[in-house]
Formats: structure tokens, sequence, C-alpha cells
């Protein structure tokens, strides 16, 4: 399966790609604007991996994709906070299936809507949001919850080792919505609070317990809709850095009072000072799942899933499910068409093996 990743080789599409290249029945083409940086990469994954110049932004993409061969589209080129589906369009034009790893809520959650009747038409695949959510979460809850009677809470938790590298078009997407209201789902009701404003404590299985502010993910939408009855869905991200954390917070409130309006045009900025308080941190990540509801006997019942990735591993997370569904493509065993979200689309124990790759350890809490 021809498969190009676009933005190759930025942050993320470089560690789907060196994944990719010695995956059995994929034939890899390395995409971005810069062609160097892409041939560079192609060359180091080996395994024939080939490189492209194409630009999403190109009003001949379509064109461009199906000059190659393309049979399956990975988009990588975030962030997708401020993207229309102009590429996930052009892929359905061009005949090929589609994954990307977006994490703009609006722009995953409606995807099926838009995009259905393009990719049935062409008989193809689409998959939005296969990254760390909603793709790994909703197998760790569906894991979690086997059996259950009802789920009434889910609460969730990222928290990033300070040292793992991060790309300005993440940092951009994480201050989007800094300071900016987000509906979430409590007690069976929407309600608004500000993204990254009043931090709270979270405990992890085998971090440090970290301060936590309210992120805007599709799962806070896709949840409530998914899991039937669940009455809380909370996301929080913890950066290892207290100060960090606190600066967040501050620029939410600024943001709030008018005085900062757009806040992701410091990304570049609060990127590169992040990096200036490496020192204060490590390379130790991870993530926590809880989750609260009655179980198989109607009991009350609490579980968590915990996941640790040291020595700067973690960034291969939000990677893995795209490289799943890539191998199962290429392998014929995931025959669906349409359009659709990453829920449910995998299990835990898919991505169990690729944890192990990564010397990454979980632990399941009752």
């Amino acid at each position: 399966m021809k498969t190009v990743v676009l933005g190759g080789y930025g942050n993320f599409g470089a560690r789907i790609c060196r994944a990719l290249a010695s995956s059995p029945g994929i034939e890899l083409i390395v995409a971005g604007r810069d062609l160097n940086k892409a041939s560079a990469l192609a060359s180091a994954c080996g395994h024939g991996a080939a490189a492209a110049r194409i630009d999403i932004h190109d009003p001949h993409l379509a064109q461009a994709l199906r000059a190659l061969g393309a049979e399956l589209v990975i988009h990588t080129a975030g962030p997708f906070q401020q993207q229309d589906y102009g590429t996930a369009l052009a892929t359905a034009a061009a005949g090929a299936h589609y994954i990307d790893l977006a994490d703009g809520r609006r722009f995953v959650c409606d995807f099926p809507a838009a995009l259905d009747h393009a990719f049935r038409q062409q008989q193809r695949l689409a998959i939005t949001g296969a990254s760390s959510v909603p793709a790994m979460s909703s197998a760790v809850v569906d894991h979690l919850t086997a059996g259950w009677r009802s789920i009434s809470s889910i609460d969730m938790c990222i928290a990033p080792a300070q040292t793992a590298p991060r790309g300005v078009a993440t940092m951009e997407a994480v201050l989007s919505y800094c300071g900016a209201p987000i509906q979430v789902w409590q007690d069976g009701r929407w309600v608004t609070q500000p993204g990254w404003a009043a931090p709270k404590m979270v405990a992890y299985a085998r971090l440090r317990p970290r301060l936590a502010s309210l992120c805007d993910i599709p799962d806070l939408e896709l949840f409530p809709a998914h899991y039937a009855g669940v009455q809380s869905v909370m996301f929080r991200a913890a950066l290892e850095i207290g100060v960090s954390q606190r600066g967040m917070a501050l620029l939410a409130g600024l943001r709030r009072i008018g005085l900062v309006p757009r806040p992701e045009r410091l990304a570049g900025l609060l990127n590169r000072a992040a990096d200036g308080l490496n020192f204060l941190g490590s390379s130790l990540g991870g993530m926590v799942v809880r989750v609260r509801g009655l179980d198989a006997n109607g009991k009350p019942a609490q579980r968590a899933w915990h996941i640790a990735a040291d020595h700067d591993h973690g960034p291969e997370i939000p990677c893995m499910a795209a490289v799943l569904l890539a191998r199962r493509l290429a392998a014929g065993t995931l025959d669906r068409i349409g359009a659709f979200t990453s829920v449910g689309q995998l299990s835990l124990a898919e991505f169990e093996p690729e944890f192990g790759k990564w010397g990454m350890v979980t632990d399941l809490g009752e």
C-alpha cells in the first residue's frame, strides 16, 4: 500500500515514517513542503522509502496525490484547529484512504458528517483523531469498563515530559484554547469552563503529582455521546514544571480580560522559553485514565490505568494509533468504508506491543 505521510519530517510525522518504513505491505513516501528534508528522512528510513514535495494548501493536491499513486494518506501537518477538510477531500478525490492525527474538537467531531459521503463514494475509509485522544483514550476506557453495567465518570490527564521534543504546531494548538470557554459535560449537563485555568493536583502511579488544567479535546464531546449514561467527562494536561502550569493559567486569565486575545501567536516564543526550563524537568512523562461506574454485578466500581514513558519517548504515543491503523489497512484487516472518528477503532491490546517497544510501563489500579 503506497502510503504518503504529509508533514512526514515533522515532530510526529517523522516518528510515523520510521515506524512504517519497515512494515510489511507498506511503500512509504515522506511528503512535505521541503523536499530536502523529506529526502533526508526517506534516506534515513531506508527500506525503499521515497520523498515528495507536497503542500497541503496546493489547489491541485488531489492531482498530486493521484500522480504519486497514493493509496493511503496520513495527515500529520497540524495544527488542525485552524484547518478545514480540504486535505481529506483531496484524498478522497484521489481515491485513497485517509488517517489524521487531528486533536481539534470541531475538526474531529464534525468529521464523519462532513466527509462520510465523499469517502463512501470512493469506497475508501477515513479516520480522524488517530492519536492519544480519542483513539488510545477510548481503547483504555473500553478496557477498564468491559462488562460494566454503566459508566458514571471518565477523568483523563496527560503529563508530558519537560524535555520531550515539542513542535511549534503543537504549541499553537494548545495555546488556541488557553483562556477560551470550553463546553464540558459535568453532572449530566453542559457547563462552560476556561481552558488552562484553575490548576488541580493529579496523582500518577510512577510520576510525581502535578498541577493539571482543562484542555479542549474531542473526547469532551465524543465520550458523552459514545458512552451512554456517563455523567461527567474531564480531560486535563499537566506540565512537569509548576511555574509553566501557573504561567498558562495566568495567560488564560489575560485572555479572558482581553489583554492577550490570540495566545497562539506566542507559540514560537513560548516554545523557546519552555526549552529554557528543561534543566528543571526530566524525560519522564505519562498519562492516567480514571473511570467510575457500576460493575457487572451492579456494585460501585472505580478503576485507573496509568502509563509512564521515560527517555523522552512520550511523543511516540500520539503516533501509535495511526501506525496501527495503517498496518491494518495494508494487511486487509480493516475493511470499513466511510468517515469515522477513531473512537473504538482499536483495542488496548493492540497498543501494548507498541508500548513494549519503547520500554513504556503501564499500571492498573482499583
